[in-house]
């Protein structure tokens, strides 16, 4: 156990997955606590904690690094500690751009059943959770939903319902600031999967087709949905072979 603790420390999202921050505190692991106070500063300055920001970005990193062991519900890295630093990234926290490809290796690390497909949708959150939902995000949502749970019907409360819902709101909805962001429905995907398996190129293929397909241009959003699924596909593809 102790040849492995140097290991597992460097595994997990790190602050400068999440913020354009570099050094030594972009290479500390998020943790629960971290996040926590990030939502209590963000929530001081701005009354409220922000859908998409710097407080559920954190969130949905930590509660990663949790659920794969990486860190426990009480750790704290040692930037935490420095409230100046938690209040200056709240204030100056603009997503960074790191491509889903980096994201989904880093989240990967020490997978043994390779990167799966809610696993996936959630590094979508990370990648492009600025962007507001529109109908070719459900679709892809909800092709993914399907594959990872062999269900052909949405599940009620999950995760392509939620991106459904989202895409008819913000149809309706003309202020950008207003409408539902990808951060807000993919944060916790897995958590919302009733099953997950790890990612295929077939699985790749079908969910970048159905982003297309309800696309008025026929493409796909650069660091979306499909394009967090194709980078998952790929890297168990190579980590297979």
């Amino acid at each position: 156990m102790s040849q492995e603790q140097p290991r597992r420390e460097e595994e997990g999202i790190k602050y400068g997955d999440v913020f354009n921050v570099e050094d030594d505190i972009g290479s500390r692991t998020v943790a629960p606590v971290d996040a926590a106070m990030m939502q209590k500063a963000e929530t001081q300055m701005h009354g409220k904690t922000q859908k998409g920001g710097a407080a559920a970005s954190m969130q949905s990193a930590a509660m990663k690094n949790e659920r794969d062991g990486i860190v426990g519900h009480n750790d704290m890295s040692e930037n935490a500690a420095d409230g100046g630093v938690v209040e200056q990234l709240s204030q100056n926290a603009p997503m960074n751009t790191m491509t889903p490809a980096s994201l989904v290796k880093d989240m990967s690390a020490g997978a043994d059943g390779g990167v799966t497909i809610g696993e996936a949708l959630e590094a979508t959150a990370l990648t492009a959770g600025q962007k507001p939902v529109e109908w070719s995000d459900a679709a892809a949502i909800q092709a993914a939903e399907v594959r990872a749970t062999g269900r052909t019907n949405i599940v009620p409360g999950g995760v392509a319902a939620a991106a459904q819902s989202a895409a008819t709101l913000n149809a309706r909805t003309t202020k950008e600031e207003d409408k539902t962001k990808l951060g807000d429905v993919l944060a916790d995907a897995t958590t919302k999967l009733p099953a997950d398996r790890a990612a295929t190129r077939r699985d790749a293929e079908g969910v970048t087709g159905a982003e297309m397909r309800n696309d008025p241009y026929l493409t796909t959003h650069p660091g979306g949905v499909s394009a967090s699924m194709a980078a998952a596909a790929r890297l168990n593809q190579k980590n297979n072979n």
